[in-house]
C-alpha cells in the first residue's frame, strides 16, 4: 500500500468515525425532544396499516408526484440515496486499494448497469431540482415558496448529492482510464465516456485519481453527516430520516389526511378530553407552551423539509396576510429546539403554568434556553411572542397546506390546538368573533336571530314539508339539514329552497327539524372553543338520536347543504356518539339526475365555472357530484342532459375533459388545489384587515374564465363569492348584467325550467 492510500485510509475512517459519533448523539437527542411532548396513544394502533402507508407513500412517492416534475426527480435521488450505499462500501475498498471490486457481484455487468442506471439518473435529477430552485428564487418571483426557507442549507444538500454523483463517475472514468475496469461499454456507457477523454493516462496516476477521487466521495458522504449532526433543525437534510416516522404516525393510519373532522382535545394522557370530568390542574386546554404539542407535533416541527409547497398553496400568504404554513411550522421548530436544553432538564410548565422543575435542575441551562423559555407561543413583536397573534388568526383552515405537504405535517390541528388555549384561557380572539360566540351560545346560531324563525324560509314554497315529529314525517327517507345560513341568510335560502323543491320534484321522502335544529358547531370549533362545540354538537345529537329511533346508521340518511354542517355531521359527531349516513346535497342531486328522476331540458347561457369549498372538496374529497350535476345542466342545451364527461368529475386537478366542453369552464386552481373564499376557520365572521381580500382573488380567477355564472356548493361560499363580485364589478356594468352566482342545485332547478 503506498503512503497516499494510508492517508486516505486513515482519513477516511476518522471522518466516517465521526459521522457514526454525530449521527448516534442526533438520534438520542430525537428521541428525548421528542418524548417531552404530550401523549397521544392513537398513533399505536394499526401498525400494519400504518407499514403499508408508509411504504405506498415513500416507495410510490404519492404525495410528491403531486408536483410532477419535482416528484420524479426526487424519486430517483431518494432511490439514489439509499442503492449508492453499496458504491461507499466500494469507496472505503477503493482508497486502500484502487483496484478494489465487490466480491461476487463486482464483475457482474448488471450491477455495473445498475449502479449507473442509478447515479446517473440521479446526477441529472439534482440538476434539475437546482435549476427549479433557481428559477424559483425570492429574488426572482414574488411570494416564492422558497421565501424564509433557510438558503444555504438547501444548496449544501443539493451540491453534496451532486458532489457524489460527480465522485461515482469520476471514480469509473480513471478506472477505465488504468485499464482496470470490469464492465463493458454497453452497461457503462456514460463512465466510458468519460474514460475515452483520459486515454493514454500513466496507470499508476489514474489509479492515484481513483483512491483521492474515492477519499472525496467519502469525504462529501460522512462530512455530510457531521454537518446535519452540528445543525439539528436542518429539516431539507434530516426529513430523509425522518419522513418514514413522520408518515408512519400520521393522523390517520389507512393513509388519509388530516383534514376533514379537527381532532378533539385530549387530557393529559392523550384521550379525548371530557369537560365535565376535566382536571384544571392537570389537563391543558389547547396549547400554550410548545412542549404542548403532542411528540407527533414535534416531530412534525422536525420533520419540515422547508419546500414551501404549503406556502405556495395558501390563500393567507397569497393575499398578503402574515401567515405562511411554512414559516408557523419553522418557528414552532427553531423555538423547541431552542428551548431543548431547558426541557430536557425537566423544565416546563403544568396546566396551571406553575414551573415543574427546581432552581438545581435548571441550573447548568444556558441563559439562552431560559430565555427561550420565557418566550410566549403567541404574542406580538411587543411580547417577544414565537407566533404572532395576526399569523394565528389569518388561517381559514382550507387544508391546502396539509393537502400539499410531502412529508404529512398537520398544521390545521397545530393551528387549532393553539386558537383553543387563546380562546378557552386567555379569551384573546378577534372582536368580530365574541358577537358570533355569544350567538351561539344564546341562540344557537351566529347570526343570532330568533330560533323561532328557523322555518320561515319554507313559506314560500308551493308545497309542505314535513317536520321530524308530526304524523306526516313518520317514514321520510332523509332528513334535510337546512343549517343556520339555509334559515336565515337571504342568499342561502335560495339554495335550500332549491334543495327542496328537487327533492320534491324527485318524490324524494324528506324532513325538517325546523326549530329543533341548531348550529352545528363548526364555527365554534375551528376558531378553538371546543366548549361551545361540545355543548352544540351534544344538543344536535340527542335530537337526531331521537328523530332516528329505531334506525340502524344506514337508515339515519341526512342530507346537509352546507359544506360545514356535512363535514361536522358526518365526520365529527362520530367522535360524541353520533353515527349517521351524513350526503351533500350534490351527491343526492347527481344520483336522482342519474337515475332519470330530475331531466334537465334548459339550457345554460353564458357557461359555468365552479368554485370548489374546501369543506366539501378538499376535506372530503367530493370533487364530482357537483361537475356531474353542471354537466348534466349545460348539457341540456344539446339535448343529452347526461352527467358531465369524465373529465369534469374526474375531481383530480386535470384538465376538464368533456365537462369542459358541456360548459363547465375549470378556474386555473380547482378540485384539491382550489382556492379558498376565505370563510372557513370561522373568518366568515371576522374582518379581512391585512392585504388583499381572499374572496376578491378567487372572484378575479373566476371572472377570469369568461363565464357569465359562478357556481358554489356551500352558503358560506355563496357569501364569500358575491360579495367579491360585487366589490370587483366593472365599470359601467350593471349588476344584472355582471356574473351571476348561483348554488349548484340553483343552477340544476333553472334548467329544469323551474
Amino acid at each position: 500500500m503506498h503512503a497516499l492510500q494510508i492517508v486516505a485510509t486513515v482519513v477516511a475512517w476518522l471522518v466516517f468515525a465521526g459521522a457514526v459519533v454525530m449521527a448516534v448523539r442526533a438520534g438520542r437527542y430525537f428521541v428525548r425532544l421528542f418524548r417531552v411532548g404530550a401523549s397521544d396513544p392513537s398513533r399505536f394502533v394499526a401498525k400494519g396499516q400504518r407499514t403499508a402507508t408508509m411504504l405506498r407513500e415513500i416507495l410510490g412517492h404519492t404525495r410528491m408526484l403531486k408536483w410532477t416534475r419535482v416528484g420524479v426527480a426526487h424519486w430517483f435521488v431518494m432511490v439514489a440515496f439509499g442503492a449508492l450505499l453499496f458504491t461507499i462500501v466500494e469507496a472505503f475498498g477503493e482508497v486502500s486499494n484502487p483496484r478494489f471490486e465487490w466480491p461476487v457481484i463486482g464483475h457482474w455487468a448488471v450491477y455495473g448497469l445498475l449502479m449507473e442506471l442509478i447515479a446517473g439518473l440521479c446526477w441529472i435529477s439534482i440538476i434539475v431540482l437546482i435549476i427549479i430552485r433557481q428559477v424559483n428564487l425570492p429574488r426572482r418571483r414574488s411570494r416564492s415558496r422558497f421565501l424564509g426557507s433557510t438558503a444555504w442549507q438547501a444548496y449544501y444538500v443539493e451540491w453534496t448529492i451532486f458532489a457524489i454523483c460527480a465522485s461515482i463517475f469520476a471514480i469509473r472514468t480513471f478506472k477505465i482510464a488504468a485499464g482496470d475496469f470490469p464492465y463493458p461499454t454497453w452497461a457503462t456507457p456514460l463512465s466510458h465516456a468519460f474514460g475515452s477523454i483520459f486515454t493514454g493516462m500513466p496507470t499508476g496516476t489514474a489509479l492515484n485519481l481513483v483512491t483521492i477521487c474515492a477519499l472525496v466521495k467519502l469525504l462529501v458522504s460522512w462530512v455530510w453527516f457531521i454537518v446535519i449532526g452540528l445543525n439539528l433543525t436542518m429539516g431539507v437534510a434530516w426529513h430523509r430520516f425522518l419522513a418514514f416516522f413522520n408518515i408512519f404516525f400520521k393522523r390517520n393510519s389507512g393513509g388519509a389526511l388530516a383534514l376533514g373532522p379537527l381532532k378533539p382535545m385530549t387530557d393529559a394522557d392523550g384521550k379525548p378530553l371530557d369537560f365535565e370530568e376535566a382536571d384544571p390542574e392537570k389537563d391543558p386546554f389547547g396549547v400554550a407552551q410548545v412542549e404542548q404539542f403532542s411528540w407527533k407535533g414535534l416531530l412534525d416541527f422536525t420533520t419540515c423539509t422547508e419546500c414551501g409547497r404549503c406556502q405556495s398553496q395558501c390563500p393567507a400568504w397569497n393575499t398578503g396576510k402574515p401567515l405562511s404554513p411554512k414559516l408557523l411550522v419553522l418557528s414552532l421548530r427553531d423555538h423547541a429546539h431552542a428551548k431543548a436544553p431547558y426541557l430536557l432538564a425537566g423544565g416546563g410548565k403544568d396546566a396551571t403554568g406553575e414551573e415543574k422543575a427546581s432552581q438545581e435542575q435548571l441550573a447548568g441551562v444556558d441563559a439562552l434556553a431560559l430565555a427561550e423559555a420565557d418566550r410566549p407561543l403567541i404574542g406580538g413583536p411587543d411580547e417577544g411572542g414565537v407566533i404572532d397573534p395576526d399569523v394565528l388568526w389569518s388561517c381559514t383552515t382550507c387544508g391546502a397546506c396539509v393537502e400539499q405537504c410531502p412529508v404529512d405535517i398537520e398544521h390545521v390541528d397545530h393551528i387549532v390546538d393553539m386558537r383553543r388555549y387563546q380562546v378557552l384561557i386567555e379569551s384573546s380572539f378577534p372582536t368580530e368573533a365574541g358577537v358570533m360566540l355569544r350567538n351561539l351560545e344564546n341562540k344557537g346560531n351566529p347570526w343570532g336571530a330568533n330560533p323561532n324563525t328557523r322555518e320561515d324560509w319554507t313559506k314560500s314554497l308551493d308545497f309542505e314539508i314535513p317536520r321530524v315529529g308530526s304524523d306526516e314525517a313518520t317514514d321520510f327517507e332523509y332528513l334535510y339539514w337546512v343549517g343556520c345560513a339555509g334559515a336565515f341568510d337571504d342568499r342561502a335560502k335560495k339554495t335550500a329552497k332549491s334543495v327542496a323543491t328537487l327533492l320534491h320534484e324527485a318524490g324524494v321522502k324528506f324532513a325538517i327539524l325546523g326549530e329543533g335544529e341548531t348550529c352545528t358547531g363548526d364555527p365554534a370549533r375551528r376558531m378553538g372553543n371546543e366548549f361551545v362545540f361540545q355543548m352544540l354538537a351534544q344538543q344536535n345529537v340527542e335530537t337526531l338520536n331521537e328523530a332516528f329511533e329505531g334506525r340502524d346508521k344506514g337508515r339515519r340518511r341526512i342530507v346537509a347543504s352546507c359544506a360545514h354542517c356535512f363535514n361536522t355531521l358526518a365526520r365529527e359527531y362520530e367522535q360524541l356518539g353520533g353515527e349517521y349516513s351524513v350526503v351533500h346535497h350534490t351527491q343526492l342531486l347527481a344520483d336522482l339526475v342519474s337515475a332519470g328522476k330530475l331531466t334537465p331540458v334548459s339550457p345554460i347561457e353564458g357557461g359555468v365555472t365552479y368554485h370548489d369549498p374546501c369543506y366539501l372538496g378538499r376535506h372530503n374529497r367530493i370533487f364530482e357530484p357537483p361537475r356531474e350535476l353542471i354537466g348534466a345542466a349545460a348539457g341540456a342545451a344539446s339535448g343529452h342532459g347526461g352527467p358531465a364527461g369524465n373529465g369534469a368529475a374526474a375531481g383530480n386537478g386535470g384538465p376538464a375533459g368533456d365537462g369542459a366542453a358541456s360548459g363547465l369552464t375549470e378556474m386555473p386552481r380547482f378540485a384539491e388545489r382550489s382556492f379558498c373564499c376565505g370563510a372557513g376557520g370561522a373568518r366568515m365572521w371576522m374582518e379581512e384587515r391585512i392585504g388583499k381580500r381572499i374572496n376578491v382573488e378567487r372572484v378575479e380567477e373566476a371572472r377570469s374564465t369568461g363565464a357569465k355564472t359562478i357556481a358554489v356548493a356551500c352558503p358560506f361560499c355563496m357569501t364569500m363569492i358575491s360579495d367579491g363580485v360585487n366589490a370587483t364589478k366593472p365599470d359601467g356594468v350593471d349588476a344584472e348584467d355582471d356574473v351571476e352566482v348561483l348554488d349548484v342545485a340553483t343552477v340544476l332547478l333553472r334548467s329544469l325550467g323551474k
